[in-house]
């Protein structure tokens, strides 16, 4: 059977509708530019100190006398902007005391040189560290090694232990494993300008041989061989700023005087401020000695190395640092 249905076909016109406009584009970009400008003067007002704060207000109070000022900007990240007291207009800013930008130069120059030799000290910390972790020598005399960032600069104890001490008993001479220590030391503390100081310590028993040798002179033999060590390892001499014996009057274990880790040896890579108190360059001008009046000369009396010595001062040759001979009983 045939389908004779019509086919219908239905036709929809389409018409373009009219164009909406962008004005909420541009409304919204000034919105938003608007909430940056806010956001970045609050921002300003925050990171702003007190003395950039005063010039911002000058510049908005009056812009001539702002415009001879040290900078063009109104906020110098290298500075600190400061008004023309001598060409401003407003008499307000002509009576306020301007701050002392070399001063204020001069702190912050203080302040990073600092902080660049904390952290020179920081590094050379961790690749002392770092040496005695590498190398097997060193590394079996970890437990008597010390490293620590003190005031003065970075410390480096080095202690004696039961079965190891760093020196023949009662004597400076180095054994040969802490000369190996110093050798290797000197190689890494010399790659940073900074001088040191050594210093020996003892611990509490008294030194028991004959005559005026102490502790106090082999506290300071120890120091000196421990600088003389260093020198050989190829450590600059003229770096070296201090060298000093303690005895046992600053012990490391104050509840047991005798712990051999008392006996030991200091090294301090000094800050520039601890070594200017060491050598002494605070600006303080030493005392003149007042001269006394000059005796007159007798035509008639003996040279100087002819007179008789009077009898109550007794001629004495004393040599603390003469060799001794070591103390059985002194470790």
């Amino acid at each position: 059977m045939e389908n004779n249905q019509p086919i219908i076909i239905k036709r929809v016109k389409r018409y373009a509708s009219g164009h909406h406009g962008g004005a909420w584009k541009i409304a919204f970009a000034d919105f938003a530019t608007a909430m940056m400008a806010f956001f970045l003067v609050m921002w300003l007002m925050t990171a702003a100190t007190p003395e950039q704060k005063i010039a911002i207000g000058g510049y908005f109070k009056d812009p001539i006398g702002f415009s001879d000022s040290g900078t063009p900007y109104t906020i110098d990240l290298g500075g600190t902007p400061a008004l023309a007291p001598d060409k401003t207009l407003n008499p307000e800013e002509q009576m306020q005391p301007q701050p002392d930008k070399v001063e204020v130069d001069s702190d912050q120059a203080e302040s990073v040189a600092e902080q660049i030799e904390k952290e020179r000290l920081e590094l050379l910390l961790q690749e002392l560290q770092n040496k005695v972790e590498e190398n097997p020598q060193l590394r079996k005399f970890k437990d008597q090694l010390l490293f620590e960032i003190t005031p003065d600069g970075l410390r480096i104890q080095i202690m004696d232990a039961e079965n190891r001490p760093m020196f023949d008993v009662g004597s400076a001479r180095l054994k040969p494993y802490f000369e190996d220590i110093l050798l290797a030391l000197a190689d890494t503390i010399k790659a940073v300008p900074n001088k040191i100081s050594i210093s020996g310590h003892t611990d509490a028993t008294p030194y028991a041989g004959s005559g005026d040798f102490g502790n106090w002179e082999l506290s300071s033999n120890r120091a000196n061989a421990a600088r003389r060590a260093l020198v050989v390892g190829s450590y600059p001499q003229n770096q070296v700023a201090r060298v000093v014996g303690y005895a046992s009057s600053v012990l490391f274990d104050k509840a047991n005087p005798t712990n051999p880790v008392n006996r030991r040896i200091d090294i301090v890579v000094l800050t520039r401020k601890a070594q200017q108190a060491i050598e002494g360059e605070q600006g303080i001008e030493p005392v003149k000695a007042q001269e006394l009046p000059k005796a007159p000369i007798d035509p008639t009396a003996l040279p100087a190395d002819q007179q008789p010595m009077p009898a109550h001062e007794p001629r004495q040759k004393l040599n603390l640092f003469d060799d001794k001979v070591p103390d059985p009983a002194r470790p």
